[in-house]
């Protein structure tokens, strides 16, 4: 577990599923947690530093380990509405749409493209944060996912993409958190801006 900003705690665990590493998060402050897995102490860990109150999902591929955080301290698992058929058969899930605030300080913003329910978060916490989840990727330089991640157009999926991303820099931010890869808290606007071709 790592304070990588005053408030924001990030962590690194094996997915059992897809056997890599990824990403997640959790805003202590209005206790959020991001694309949870869960911490190397497990839920003990969030007993000191303050029981979450909610569990975000930036898509519905990343619910992880929410069931485990859901039954211990009885907290909300939201996700973009139109990702809410993943969970029908096996996990309550509420929805939210793009534009609402789905924890204070922190925006839903809509990404799409890769699935009609990505998501990124706007975090306002220092500079401001965003959050993402499958549509931008960081390991060692920004990316997008593999082409076969991306459907049987995936040329396609990247233009979206980069129509999405492009459209974030409205946004007050300099930090970007990934849920695949290592977050980039200092200059993340400026490496946005020449990924997307804006700067």
């Amino acid at each position: 577990m790592e304070e990588i900003r005053s408030g924001l705690w990030h962590w690194k665990a094996m997915h059992p599923r897809i056997r890599i590493e990824v990403s997640s998060y959790y805003v202590a402050g209005s206790g959020t947690l991001i694309d949870p897995m869960l911490p190397p102490e497990g839920v003990e860990w969030f007993r000191a530093h303050g029981e979450p109150r909610r569990v975000v999902l930036t898509n519905r591929h990343h619910y992880r380990q929410s069931d485990a955080v859901r039954h211990e301290f009885g907290c909300p698992v939201v996700c973009h509405e139109a990702g809410l058929h993943e969970f029908e058969a096996y996990a309550e899930v509420e929805g939210f749409r793009f534009g609402d605030q789905v924890a204070p300080g922190i925006v839903a913003l809509e990404v799409g493209a890769i699935c009609p329910e990505e998501t990124a978060l706007h975090i306002d916490l220092g500079g401001g944060l965003l959050s993402f989840a499958d549509g931008l990727i960081n390991y060692g330089e920004l990316g997008f996912v593999p082409d076969w991640l991306l459907g049987d157009h995936p040329d396609g999926v990247k233009r979206g993409l980069h129509d999405s991303l492009r459209a974030l820099l409205d946004r007050d931010f300099d930090g970007l958190l990934f849920a695949h890869g290592d977050p980039l808290l200092g200059g993340g606007r400026l490496a946005l801006e020449q990924f997307v071709g804006a700067g």
